[in-house]
């Protein structure tokens, strides 16, 4: 899969609202939606489907799991996390957590440079720079597999 059409479809994105658990272009999505939603247009059908979950999940995952970064691991490939400095790849899978001890809870695709391409709470799909804060919750790296 080329990193510039992932980017491009990524794109395509910007501007769908946010809805927790959605995943339509143009009628919402949340960062798993968004993720979901470029996996079915660069590769079709999704692997698995997602099941229900609460907006604070992660904060209520038993001690130990980390589902975000499991479900990544069985679909995506694993790649290391840059050194400082070193920019992710574009089309790159980014999965944050907000504290060393919770699971990760955020992913977003990057779109090269410095920047990437997310849904958040209360806001629309949009291309952001991966700022010092983001760089500092950066947890896990990986990339679409190359084809079904």
């Amino acid at each position: 899969m080329e990193p510039e059409h992932l980017v491009t479809l990524a794109r395509g994105w910007i501007g769908t609202p946010y809805r927790h658990q959605a995943s339509l272009k143009g009628v919402g999505c949340d960062c798993l939606g968004l993720l979901r939603g470029v996996w079915r247009e660069a590769l079709g059908p999704e692997p698995e489907e997602a099941p229900p979950y609460a907006a604070s999940w992660a904060e209520s995952a038993p001690c130990g799991a980390d589902p975000l970064a499991e479900a990544a691991r069985r679909h995506l490939v694993p790649v290391p996390l840059p050194p400082a400095g070193d920019e992710p790849a574009a089309g790159d899978v980014l999965l944050f957590r907000f504290r060393a001890h919770l699971p990760a809870r955020h992913c977003a695709i990057a779109s090269g440079g410095d920047s990437m391409i997310h849904a958040h709470d209360g806001a629309a799909v949009t291309e952001v720079a991966l700022s010092g804060w983001w760089r500092r919750h950066l947890s896990h790296l990986f990339r679409f597999p190359a084809g079904i």
